[in-house]
C-alpha cells in the first residue's frame, strides 16, 4: 500500500481515497477512466502526476515515479483527448530518460514513445524544438539518445512533416553525429539516416547513406563529390534535398583540394537551376554564399576559379529571385491562425487545446495542403473536443478557407490574355543525354502567333522542337488535334536517290495528296519544268537553299497548325529570304515557333519570343527589337561565327621517309575476302590507296562491305587472297562503328584519366590485337628453325653460323638499301641485326610491324607532354569540355561523348591517317558541322564511312562506292596526284618533349659538302665497305644516297 499512499496527491485531485484504491494497477485504471469521463480532470492530474515523476530518491519513490510514468504512457493511448496537454510535458519526462534508476529510466522512456508515436503527424512542428534541446551538446547523453530516436521515429509515420522541417533538423542532429558517447552518435547517425530518406528526390535519395557517412568522415567528401556531380538532376530541387546535401556542399568548398572545390561549384550551378521555388533556397543562402565566394577568391586554377564564379553568378540569381518571391508571399503566421480559431472556438479554459490546433493549422499550411478532407480529418476531429462533433466539421472547413487566403499569395495579372485561341499550355521537363536542357517549364502557344526561340550555345532550342515534332514533349496535344510540322532542310541519305516529287510523296503524312497536287505546290516555291530546280531531279542535286524551298513545299501540302523551322533562312540569297518572310506572315491561322541566326528575319516575323535561361522557357510580347531592349545581353545570341562549336585536330606533321602528300602510306592489291562460315565473299578484287592528302568518302547500302574493307585495310582481318600494306612509320587513327569496348572497362575513369593512362608508357596501351597480328602454325614453326648468320667478330671479321632467333628486341636503324634493320636476340645469347626482308622469311615480319607501329606512335607522341592540362586542352580541340572530359567519370557520358573521347584517344598521338566509320550514328548536328570543320582543316588523309551524302559530298572530292562486295570511284579520283605540297614546307623542328617530359635536341640537315670534301668522303666510305667494316649513320646516310654499295 506504501506505493499507493504516495500518490495521494493524484488521488485527492481526482476525489479518491487510498483506501479504495488496492493496488498499482487500479491506480492507473481509476486515472484512465476518470480522464475518459470527463476530459479536464487531465489538467488537474497532470501537473501531480508529472511531480511524482520528476522527484528523486529510494526505493518508496522509485516506485511512485514508476507508477505515475506508467499511467501517463496509458493516458497517452487515449489519443487526440489528451495530445496537447502531453506535449507540454514532454520536455520533463525527456529529462526523466537520464534519472539514475533503471526502472525510472525506462518507464520515462516508455512514456516519451507512446506521446509521440500517438500524436497527430502534423504535431512534428510543434515537438521538434523540445527535442532539439533535449539532443542538445551538455544534456545528459540518455536523453539525447532518447530524443534523437524519437526524431529517427518521425521518418515512419511523419515523412512529409520531418521533410518539411529537414533544414531545422539536419544542422541540429549533425552537432551529435561526432559524440564520443556511441550511443548517443550512433542515435544520430539513426536520425539522420531516416530524416535524409524522406527528401522525395529521386535523384539524389540513393546517395543517402554516403553522404549521412560523410558528415562523420570527412575524408569521403571527394569521392561523394564526384558521383555527385555526375547526378543528372531531373527534379525539381526543394528544401529537403537542398537540407542533406548543402552541408555537403560546403564541407567540399572548403576542401583544400582544388578538384573537389570545383565539383561542389559545379553542383551548386546544376541544383540552383532546379529550384522551382526560391523561398525554399532562403534558409541556405546566408551560409552557402560566403564559402561559394570564397573559393572562387581562393582557387588558384583559372578554370576552376571560373567555374566557382559561374557557380556564384547563378546563385546571386536566385538570391534575386528569392527577394522577389518574398515580396509575393505571404508569411504563415500562427497568431492570426490562432486570432482566427477563437473567433469560431469559444474556449476559455482551453488555451493549450487551442494553441495546439493552431499548431496543426500551420503544419498544414506550410505542406500546402488544402483539401477539405485533410482539415476534417486533421483539424476537425481536436475541435470536435472543444465544441461537440455537430460543429467541429463546419469550423474546420471555415478554418481551411480563411488559412488558404492567408497564405494565397499576390496574383500577377496575366499580359498574355488576348482572346486568341490557346493551341498548346504544357509543363514538362526536356533533357539531351545526361544534360537537362529544360525543368519543370511551361510552354503556351496561341494560334497565328510568331515565336523566335532564343538562347545560347547547348542551350536546347533545335533539341525542343525536335522534340516536339516526335510528340516527345510531356502534355503538348496529340498529332490528331494540332497538327505539327518541322521544317528543316536535311535530306535522309535513303531517300536522296528520289526525284523531288517523289521525295515529298514518299512521306506518310502526305498519304491523301494526290501528285498533281504536290506539283502544283512545288510550282508556288519555284519547283517547275523550265526553273532552275525541276521537281523531276533526283533530290540530291539540289542546294541547301532549294533543298529548305522543298521543306517549305512539303510542309504547306500538310496544313499545319504549328510550324516549327530551324534556321529556315540558311542558304538562301536576299530574294529567296524577303520570300521565306512573306510566306510566313502570310499565315494567319498557323503558329510557327522559328531559330535563326538573322536578326532581320526574326525581327520582322515574331510576334513573340521564347527564350531559354536557367531551364527555363520565358515568354516575351514583341518583337526581337522589343526583346533586346529588355534584354541587351541577349544580342550575344547572333554573334553565330564566335559561338559555334568547333573541333581541332592535331595536325600530323612529317613522316619518315615520304616527301609527297600524295605517296601512299596505306594500300590494298587485288584482296578478296569471305566471313569464316559464308560461301559467297563479301569483297572482290579489291584494290584501293590512302596517301594524307586523301580526302574519300566511302558509301553503299547496309551490308554492302564498307566495314569490311576498312577492316582489312587496317590489319582487323586478313583477306584470303591479295596484299595489304601500310607505310612503316605511318600512324592509324580508326574509330570504328562499334569503339566502346575500350572505354567500357574503364567507365569509374575520367576522359582525361583514360587517356593519360592509354599512353602512359609512351605507346597506345588499347591498340587492337589485330588478327594480322596473330602468328600462323607455318610462321611459328619458321621461327624455330636455324638459318645462317653472318656478322663481324670484335677484330672486324666475317663471321657465319647458323642461328634461331629467340625474339626482337625492340630497337630498329635504317640499313643498307633503306631497308629496316631490327635487333634481334638468339637462341645462344648472343645479339645481332638483321634485315626486313631477312627476318620476313623467317617469319618474323609480325613482330617487325609490331616494333614498326611502336615506332611510329611514340613519334607521334614527342610534341606534346602528357600532362592532365594539355590532354584537357586536347579533350576540349575535340568536342569534350573540361567540365565533362576532366571532372566527369565516363559513366555519366551520353553517347555523343563517349565517341568524342574514342576520337580523341586516337587522335592523340597525331595519326596521318583518320578513318571514321559512320561517325554521324553519334554526333548530333552540331557536332557534325564541327566535326566536318576540323576535318577540312586536318593536314593527314581521311576515310569516312557515312550514310550522309550531304556530309560526305562536303567533304570528300573521291567517292568509294560499295556495292554488294565490288567497288568503283568516282569523282575526282587523281586529284591527290596534282597536290604540290610538300612536307618538307613544314616548320622544322628543333626539340621535341616526350611523353615523360624529357627534351630532345632534333638535328638538322648537314650542310653540303663541297665537290673536294665529297670527292674525300666517298673514297673513304668506299674503303670502309670493301673492308666490311661498319659505317656510322652520315656514313650510311651517303653510301644510300649515292648508290656506293654498287
Amino acid at each position: 500500500m506504501s506505493n499507493v499512499e504516495n500518490l495521494t496527491n493524484v488521488l485527492n485531485s481526482l476525489k479518491l481515497n487510498s483506501k479504495n484504491v488496492k493496488e498499482e494497477k487500479d491506480f492507473t485504471a481509476s486515472v484512465v477512466n476518470h480522464i475518459q469521463a470527463e476530459r479536464k480532470v487531465l489538467a488537474k492530474v497532470l501537473p501531480a502526476l508529472m511531480e511524482l515523476a520528476t522527484q528523486t530518491g529510494k526505493d518508496p519513490l522509485v516506485d511512485s515515479a514508476v507508477s505515475a510514468l506508467n499511467t501517463i504512457t496509458a493516458i497517452a493511448n487515449l489519443g487526440p483527448a489528451v495530445e496537447a496537454q502531453l506535449i507540454t510535458q514532454l520536455d520533463k519526462l525527456l529529462l526523466c530518460a537520464s534519472n539514475k534508476q533503471n526502472r525510472i529510466r525506462a518507464a520515462a522512456e516508455e512514456a516519451v514513445l507512446a506521446i509521440t508515436s500517438k500524436m497527430s503527424a502534423n504535431s512534428v512542428e510543434e515537438v521538434l524544438p523540445t527535442l532539439f534541446a533535449a539532443s542538445a551538446v551538455g544534456v545528459a547523453w540518455q536523453t539525447r539518445t532518447l530524443a534523437l530516436n524519437v526524431i529517427a521515429s518521425f521518418g515512419d509515420h511523419a515523412p512529409e512533416q520531418l521533410g518539411f522541417s529537414l533544414p531545422a533538423v539536419v544542422p541540429q542532429v549533425t552537432l551529435s553525429m561526432s559524440e564520443p558517447k556511441k550511443d548517443v552518435s550512433s542515435a544520430a547517425y539513426k536520425a539522420m539516416t531516416n530524416a535524409c530518406n524522406v527528401i522525395g528526390n529521386r535523384d539524389i535519395e540513393h546517395m543517402t547513406p554516403k553522404i549521412v557517412r560523410s558528415i562523420s568522415n570527412p575524408e569521403e567528401v571527394p569521392e561523394i563529390m564526384h558521383a555527385l556531380a555526375g547526378v543528372t538532376f531531373v527534379q525539381s530541387v526543394q528544401s529537403p534535398a537542398l537540407a542533406m546535401v548543402v552541408p555537403l556542399l560546403i564541407r567540399g568548398l572548403r576542401s583544400k583540394v582544388t578538384a573537389t572545390r570545383r565539383q561542389s561549384a559545379v553542383i551548386i550551378d546544376n541544383m540552383s537551376k532546379l529550384v522551382d521555388d526560391p523561398i525554399d533556397a532562403e534558409p541556405f543562402l546566408p551560409t552557402l554564399m560566403p564559402a561559394l565566394e570564397f573559393a572562387a577568391d581562393s582557387v588558384s586554377d583559372p578554370e576552376a576559379r571560373g567555374i566557382c564564379e559561374r557557380a556564384a553568378f547563378q546563385l546571386n540569381k536566385l538570391k534575386a529571385l528569392c527577394a522577389e518571391a518574398k515580396l509575393r508571399q505571404k508569411n504563415i503566421d500562427k497568431n492570426l491562425v490562432l486570432e482566427a480559431l477563437k473567433k469560431h472556438v469559444k474556449a476559455p479554459d482551453s488555451e493549450i487545446e487551442i494553441h495546439h490546433i493552431a499548431a496543426l493549422c500551420v503544419s498544414l499550411m506550410n505542406l500546402k495542403k488544402y483539401s477539405a478532407e485533410d482539415w476534417r480529418q486533421e483539424v476537425g476531429k481536436y475541435i470536435a473536443l472543444l465544441t461537440g462533433a455537430a460543429q467541429a466539421d463546419a469550423i474546420a472547413e471555415k478554418m481551411r478557407v480563411e488559412c488558404k487566403e492567408m497564405a494565397k499569395p499576390i496574383e500577377i495579372p496575366d499580359a498574355d490574355d488576348d482572346g486568341a485561341e490557346e493551341l498548346c499550355n504544357c509543363q514538362f521537363t526536356l533533357a539531351y543525354g545526361t544534360k537537362i536542357l529544360l525543368h519543370n517549364t511551361t510552354m503556351r502557344l496561341k494560334r497565328g502567333a510568331k515565336y523566335g526561340l532564343l538562347g545560347g550555345n547547348e542551350s536546347g532550342k533545335s533539341t525542343l522542337m525536335r522534340s516536339i515534332a516526335n510528340g516527345s514533349v510531356e502534355g503538348f496535344p496529340d498529332p490528331a488535334t494540332v497538327r505539327t510540322v518541322f521544317v528543316e532542310a536535311d535530306i535522309l541519305g535513303e531517300l536522296s536517290h528520289l526525284s523531288c516529287v517523289d521525295y515529298i510523296m514518299s512521306d506518310p503524312r502526305l498519304a491523301g495528296c494526290s501528285r498533281d497536287d504536290v506539283l502544283s505546290v512545288m510550282a508556288t516555291v519555284g519547283f517547275r519544268d523550265d526553273g532552275k530546280a525541276k521537281p523531276h531531279h533526283a533530290v540530291s542535286t539540289l542546294s541547301g537553299g532549294w533543298r529548305m524551298k522543298l521543306a517549305l513545299a512539303r510542309a504547306m501540302l500538310q496544313r499545319a497548325d504549328i510550324l516549327l523551322l530551324d534556321e529556315p533562312t540558311n542558304h538562301l540569297d536576299v530574294i529567296n529570304v524577303a520570300w521565306v518572310k512573306s510566306y510566313i506572315n502570310s499565315l494567319k491561322n498557323v503558329t510557327a515557333i522559328m531559330v535563326s541566326h538573322d536578326s532581320g528575319f526574326l525581327n520582322d516575323c515574331c510576334t513573340d519570343i521564347l527564350q531559354i535561361e536557367r531551364l527555363k522557357l520565358k515568354h516575351y510580347r514583341g518583337n526581337l527589337d522589343k526583346f533586346l531592349e529588355q534584354n541587351p545581353d541577349a544580342r550575344a545570341y547572333f554573334s553565330i561565327k564566335e559561338s559555334k562549336l568547333k573541333f581541332k585536330f592535331p595536325q600530323p606533321g612529317p613522316i619518315e621517309g615520304v616527301k609527297s602528300r600524295s605517296k601512299a602510306l596505306m594500300k590494298m592489291s587485288h584482296c578478296d575476302f569471305t566471313y569464316p562460315g559464308n560461301t559467297v565473299p563479301t569483297l572482290f578484287d579489291i584494290s584501293i590507296q590512302v596517301s594524307m592528302a586523301s580526302r574519300v568518302g566511302c558509301v553503299g547500302e547496309n551490308g554492302a562491305g564498307k566495314s569490311t574493307m576498312i577492316k582489312v585495310l587496317t590489319g582487323e582481318v586478313v583477306p584470303q587472297t591479295g596484299e595489304v600494306w601500310k607505310h612503316p612509320n605511318a600512324r592509324v587513327a580508326y574509330v570504328a562503328q562499334h569503339a566502346f569496348h575500350h572505354i567500357e572497362e574503364h567507365l569509374n575513369k575520367t576522359a582525361n584519366e583514360y587517356i593519360r593512362w592509354r599512353y602512359s608508357n609512351g605507346e597506345d596501351k588499347e591498340s587492337l590485337v589485330k588478327v594480322s597480328m596473330v602468328l600462323t602454325e607455318e610462321e611459328a614453326k619458321l621461327q624455330k628453325e636455324p638459318f645462317e648468320v653472318s656478322w663481324l667478330d670484335e677484330d672486324n671479321k666475317p663471321k657465319k653460323a647458323n642461328k634461331v632467333v629467340m625474339e626482337l628486341t625492340g630497337s630498329r636503324r635504317e640499313g643498307r638499301a633503306r631497308e629496316y634493320e631490327y635487333e634481334v636476340k638468339y637462341k645462344d645469347g648472343s645479339e645481332g641485326m638483321l634485315g626486313y626482308k631477312t627476318l620476313t622469311r623467317r617469319g618474323w615480319e609480325k613482330a617487325c610491324k609490331a616494333i614498326d607501329a611502336r615506332m611510329a606512335q611514340r613519334s607521334g607522341l614527342y610534341i606534346r607532354t602528357l600532362s592532365s592540362a594539355n590532354v584537357e586542352a586536347h579533350l576540349n580541340d575535340c568536342g569534350l569540355s573540361p567540365e565533362f572530359g576532366t571532372h566527369y567519370r565516363m559513366s555519366a557520358l551520353s553517347g555523343g561523348q563517349k565517341v568524342k573521347v574514342v576520337m580523341a584517344a586516337s587522335m592523340w598521338n597525331q595519326p596521318h591517317i583518320l578513318i571514321l566509320d559512320e561517325p554521324t550514328n553519334y554526333l548530333d548536328r552540331e557536332s557534325l558541322g564541327a566535326l566536318a570543320g576540323a576535318i577540312a582543316n586536318f593536314e593527314g588523309g581521311v576515310v569516312i564511312i557515312s550514310h550522309n551524302n550531304e556530309f560526305v559530298s562536303q567533304l570528300c572530292p573521291e567517292e568509294w562506292v560499295m556495292d554488294a562486295g565490288h567497288l568503283t570511284t568516282r569523282g575526282e579520283v587523281g586529284w591527290m596526284n596534282r597536290q604540290d605540297d610538300k612536307i618538307s614546307d613544314a616548320p622544322v623542328l628543333t626539340e621535341m618533349t616526350d611523353a615523360l617530359g624529357n627534351v630532345t635536341e632534333v638535328k638538322q640537315a648537314k650542310k653540303a659538302l663541297s665537290k673536294r670534301d665529297e670527292k674525300a668522303a666517298f673514297k673513304a666510305i668506299k674503303k670502309k665497305i670493301q673492308s666490311g667494316l661498319e659505317l656510322d649513320d652520315e656514313e650510311e646516310e651517303l653510301a644510300q644516297a649515292n648508290n656506293l654499295y654498287d
